[in-house]
This record gives structure tokens, sequence and C-alpha cells, in this order.
């Protein structure tokens, strides 16, 4: 949703009273660097004369806890074929992310995808010309298409499907964990069109000692050495073959934006998003767990077991991510809302849980003490992001955060607090929350 229709929106929520619309958002203007530790050194006193407003359930406020006001800062950019609104997080690999309120379509936009690169970008693409080759020890024979044998050779299908970069949350854990500060834009649900991975697969051959899938794009390395590569991530065979597991040349009926991987990528929905390959031209079936880059070490990879924080964990004991747990995103309103004692606040978002489905949606005022639950629609196909809406009344006047969780189908819910730390900050999933003043 662009700024002007989701203003039109505010505007009609608030329709009684269009004063009280006009001055929705108050000052959310907080340096960065302060948001880690402001309550060291700051009391309950100092917190309410920071917002403006007393806080109604302060004594159930969790320990710590930074509220929404000042955690959340817009720093607004441009780059070409992107939403203005976006954020660059980093600029060599390029990482942009996209601030929730610009997330609040039911189908993400193509220029509201996030951008996580890790080496840089082809210069030149030639669609006309682009050759995929299949390969590896577990492959009948090595084959080459040209895109255009793919999309003439295959059936097509369209998809709605969720991808996540595994870092996403990373700026909350603590001790911090070195990578993309990312909060919570890393996320997109777009609708996909290309061919499954599966029956491309099955036409070239797998052996019966396939195990893993591995990938190889055109992007180069950041030191700009021809042997080394950026990223070569994989997939389990289970994986590759689940008929959702596209290789994709349009995101939402046209060509996919050249840093989200035109012309070709994979999209492995539900997974981190590093699995979902850009400017594929290499598949690797392999007979062992793919060795490529970004495979080894500590890339993508959580402890087997739960560990303390700040723990040193060896890489043996570290296992690799797969599905990504479950999650929710309050996108509508923007975080900083002012509103009128006697006023319902509509809140809306959406959710999604890996490979599982989202099962239910609460809300909560009171900073998690007590919830309430919200209307959850069902996905548009299984993977995509499931959208969700609850109605909050608030008691009296005062500083407010509004709490989202959801609960996947095998029972797991969001955590009020970060999870589980991890050396590289990935998984969190951590409840969502938007700041609220009641006048």
């Amino acid at each position: 949703m662009n700024n002007k229709i989701e203003e039109k929106g505010i505007h009609q929520l608030y329709r009684d009273d269009a004063e009280l619309a006009d001055e929705l958002i108050w000052d959310r203007k907080v340096d960065p660097a302060s948001r880690r530790g402001f309550l060291r050194n700051s009391g309950l006193l100092a917190m309410s004369a920071a917002l403006g407003a007393s806080i109604p359930f302060a004594d159930k406020m969790p320990g710590g806890l930074i509220p929404a006001a000042l955690a959340n800062t817009d720093q607004p950019f441009k780059i070409a074929g992107k939403d203005q609104g976006l954020v660059v997080l980093n600029d060599r690999p390029l990482s942009v992310e996209t601030p929730p309120h610009l997330l609040d379509d039911l189908i993400t936009p193509a220029d509201k995808i996030f951008i996580r690169n890790n080496g840089v970008p082809p210069v030149s693409v030639d669609p006309a010309t682009w050759v995929l080759n299949i390969g590896g020890e577990s492959v009948e024979s090595n084959v080459q298409f040209s895109l255009d044998q793919l999309k003439k050779e295959f059936k097509q299908y369209t998809y709605q499907l969720t991808i996540e970069c595994a870092g996403n949350g990373r700026h909350e854990f603590n001790p911090p964990a070195k990578g993309t500060q990312w909060t919570t834009g890393a996320i997109a649900s777009p609708e996909w069109t290309g061919i499954r991975l599966r029956d491309v697969l099955k036409k070239v051959g797998i052996k019966d000692d396939a195990v893993y899938v591995g990938f190889y794009g055109r992007d180069t390395h950041l030191s700009g050495n021809p042997d080394r590569v950026p990223i070569s991530r994989g997939i389990p065979m289970h994986k590759a073959l689940e008929k959702k597991t596209l290789i994709a040349w349009a995101v939402n009926g046209e060509d996919i934006p050249l840093m989200n991987g035109y012309p070709l990528r994979l999209v492995c929905g539900g997974w981190p998003a590093s699995t979902s390959g850009k400017w594929l031209e290499k598949i690797v079936v392999r007979n062992k767990i793919h060795d490529g880059e970004k495979m080894q070490g500590y890339s993508y990879k959580v402890p087997c077991n739960p560990v303390a924080p700040g723990t040193k964990v060896l890489e043996k004991e570290m296992c690799i991510i797969e599905s990504m747990p479950v999650k929710s995103l309050i996108t509508f309103p923007q975080s900083g809302l002012l509103i009128k004692l006697g006023h319902q606040l509509l809140v809306r978002g959406h959710a999604w849980a890996g490979d599982l489905k989202v099962s239910a949606m609460e809300v909560s005022i009171d900073f998690g003490v007590t919830w309430q639950p919200g209307i959850l629609q069902q996905p548009k196909n299984r993977l995509a992001w499931q959208h969700w809406s609850a109605k909050c009344d608030f008691p009296e006047k005062g500083y407010y955060e509004v709490w989202a969780r959801a609960k996947d189908s095998s029972g797991n819910k969001q955590p009020m607090v970060i999870p589980g730390w991890n050396p590289k900050g990935y998984l969190n999933n951590a409840c969502h929350r938007i700041a609220v003043k009641v006048i």
C-alpha cells in the first residue's frame, strides 16, 4: 500500500475526527545508536517523559524492554525500481529492508521486496542468451537449458510464496550478533511464476544416491576474485522435489527486478531466503550435503541445542536452518499512532510459519499479560503468508503497545521476548509491536 492509500485508509478509520487523523504520528526521531540500552540509565519517569505520556501497563512491561516508539526509526532512500521508503542497511553488499507499514499489501509489490545480496550482481543480463546448467554427481547426464526452452518445455505455475532472510530481526539479539542488522523488513510474499524444480530434475534424471541440490548464480565475489563465489547454498531433496519449489522468472506477472534475481532464480518458500538463489545459472544434484560457499562454518546454522547468550559453540554442534519459525507482522497502522480515547483501533498484518500453516492470531495491549483473538484468513496457497486483523480498545489515556502473536499448526507460538540466542543472530521470531498513544 502506498503512502497516499495508507493515509486515506487512516482518515477513513478516523472519519469521525478529521483533525485527529491529520496528526496521527507523533515524533519518532530517535538516534538509532541510542536504541540498545536506553533503559539502562532510565526509569519509568524518564520513559514516560520521553514518550510524552503515562504508561498504563508499566508494571507489566518486561524488564529492559525499549518502548516500540523509541525503537523504530525511518531512514528513506532512493534506489532504482524500489519504493523510496525502503531502508538501506548495507551498500557492499547491498542489503535493503522494507518498513512494516510498507508491507501492508496482500501480495508484496515488486518495488517493496527486500534486497539481500552477498556479492556483486551481474551488470549486464541478456535473457536471450541466458543458460541454466544442470549437473552434479547424482544426475544421469549434464544438461543445458536456455531460458526460452525452460518456458516452452515445462508446465508453468504461479504461486504466492513467502521468503524471509534467516537474519531478519538480528538487531535485537544481545550479545549482538555480527551481520546485517535487520529489524523486521527482510520479508516478502509476492506471486512467483516459473516451473517446478522437480519437473526439470525428473527430465534430467536423478540417481538413487541423490541427497542435496546446490545452486550457483552469476553474481561475483566482493573481492573481485573470479575463482571465488559469494554464495552457493543448497536444499535437501525433499524440499527440491516439493511442488511449490520453483525456478522462477517473473514476480507478480512481470520480470523479476534485477536486484531480486533477474532473469532467473530459485524460490523455496518457507525456508531462509538464501536458499532461493538469484541470477541462477547452475544447479548441481549432490550425493552429499552441498558444500558450497555459506554451507560451511556457521553460516545459516543455529546451535542444535539451546545455549546461554554469548556461548562459544563448536561448528559440529551447529545445525543447518531449514523451515523458518512462526512469525507475524503488524502492517497497519504505522508505529507511533496518536488516537483519541474512546476510538476503537483496527490493526492488521500478516503471519507465516515456514513449511507449516498459521492456526491462530492474538494481540495484546498490556505487554503480553492478556491476549485477545484476532481474525485469521486462510493462505492463498501453501507457503503464502496469511492476513489477520483485530480490534483494540484502550481503557484510559497514555502510552500503549499493541503486540501480535501467531501460533502455527504444530502448536508453536511466537515468544514475547527474543528467542534462543545464537552466534549469528538467526531466527528472531519475537512478537512484533507498535506504539500507540491515547489522548
